[in-house]
């Protein structure tokens, strides 16, 4: 790819709007738009730093629209080039007139996420910040917004460069003993090393175990209802998302296959996922969504667990319930109970949820529960959860080199043989921020992207 000449993009949506914005970005960028700008009297514009000017758009000697135009100088600005934004109106004529003629003027179009990849290669952001662009533009919730900021802000940037900064200290003292290894000196406590590399694998750690957090805010938190059959589950789908999405009926085994709807709470995605009911049968249709309720179980981050309160809170209920947390891994799981059909009459008032989700008693309650203990989930390791496959995959190498590392300090290996494994989770660590990147890597991460960014 090459950066050193000028790109332009409509940056705004496909199709018409009131405003579309056309972006330049490169060393000829203004020059180019001061080229077919005009002054309201026909005189020439000169485009002033990071000052919004009206203006005349010409095409040659023909007027073409009336615009705003923004000239930032480098490197104050998105790309850290020279950048102009040329606001239009949103007419898909005008829009594609405005960008021809800068391509007639010099500037090429540019490649999908050209612009954020400028960006990058500029130090504007590092890699893991550029990422979380494209987790912005495509956020559909609070919460996945406000991952992707903080991403972007470079919080998570501050959390890697700091364990980054650790490593090449604790290597500093490895290759210095090096330096010395005639003289047999040690500049570093082996015990004192060891808890280091502890510390740094308990953080590293905590990271790689916030993945299935961090991944699930981003795109949807999956909440498995589960129960016996004609326990009221598919009604509770419908009191949750407040419309008939799935068919109700008196006759047990309605439900067949799972149904998933997604929703906001509290500015929360959740991707409810109806279930068949949990009951062993000789139906082979009934049989495999019994199987597929199970997984839908295995693989959510909540489950409720439906019964009819009209039923006796028993001995029964507890092996169904045990039943599905035996068949879960419910490490960083929940798991509510929830007794349905409280407008019937029911003898006792069980530990759980009570709802009707019939008459919507209990609902809000039981939604604003599921959305605190997600919250509470965002909020653990200080806010700074891994949500990209990429960075998760990177990490998983750096704690299983921290580990080789450990391994070496308990053999007494020597401190060539140790630092070895230390500039291994140090290259590791460099594939997210971009310290160390491949052309591979840079084009799988900015194809995400549209062409205007």
């Amino acid at each position: 790819m090459n950066t050193n000449d000028t790109i332009c993009a409509i940056s705004t949506p496909a199709g018409v709007g009131g405003i579309a914005v056309i972006r330049l970005s490169g060393g000829e960028a203004k020059t180019i738009a001061e080229g077919v700008l005009k002054q309201e009297s026909g005189k020439g514009l000169v485009l002033k730093d990071h000052k919004a000017q009206l203006a005349h758009l010409y095409d040659g000697t023909s007027f073409l629209d009336e615009v705003v135009a923004l000239w930032f100088a480098a490197p104050h600005s998105y790309t850290g080039e020279d950048v102009v934004e040329i606001s239009c109106h949103g007419s898909l004529y005008v829009q594609r007139r405005v960008l021809q003629l800068f391509i007639d003027n010099g500037a090429r179009l540019a490649e999908p996420g050209e612009f954020t990849q400028r960006a990058f290669i500029n130090g504007r952001l590092d890699l893991s910040q550029a990422e979380a662009v494209a987790d912005l533009i495509d956020s559909r919730s609070q919460m996945s917004h406000a991952l992707a900021v903080s991403q972007m802000r470079g919080g998570y940037a501050r959390e890697l460069e700091s364990l980054r900064q650790e490593l090449i200290d604790f290597a500093a003292l490895m290759e210095l003993e090096l330096d010395f290894s005639d003289e047999d000196l040690e500049f570093a406590n082996r015990d004192r090393l060891k808890e280091t590399v502890a510390a740094l694998s308990d953080k590293v750690g905590r990271l790689v175990g916030s993945f299935q957090t961090g991944n699930a805010l981003k795109e949807g938190i999956p909440v498995a209802i589960v129960g016996r059959p004609n326990a009221g589950k598919s009604s509770l789908l419908n009191a949750l998302l407040a419309e008939d999405r799935a068919i109700v009926s008196d006759i047990p085994g309605t439900t067949r296959d799972t149904i998933e709807e997604t929703m906001t709470i509290d500015g929360i995605t959740f991707r409810f996922i109806d279930t068949a009911g949990l009951r062993q049968s000789d139906d082979p249709v009934e049989s495999l969504g019994f199987d597929r309720a199970i997984k839908s179980a295995q693989q959510a981050r909540i489950v409720l667990y439906v019964r009819d309160i009209t039923v006796p809170f028993n001995q029964c209920a507890l092996d169904d319930i045990a039943f599905v947390t035996d068949r879960c891994d419910m490490k960083d799981k929940h798991l509510f109970i929830v007794h349905n059909k409280c407008d019937r009459e029911h003898a006792s008032n069980p530990p759980g949820h009570i709802v009707s989700a019939k008459q919507g008693t209990g609902i809000e309650e039981l939604k604003r529960s599921i959305a605190k203990v997600s919250r509470n989930d965002a909020n653990k390791n200080d806010g700074v959860l891994l949500t990209n496959a990429r960075h998760y995959e990177a990490m998983q190498k750096v704690l299983s080199a921290l580990g080789e590392v450990r391994k070496g300090l308990d053999a007494g290996l020597t401190p060539d043989l140790v630092t070895i494994d230390i500039r291994d989770a140090l290259y590791h660590l460099g594939t997210i921020t971009g310290k160390v990147t491949s052309d591979e890597v840079l084009s799988s991460v900015f194809s995400r992207f549209c062409i205007g960014k």
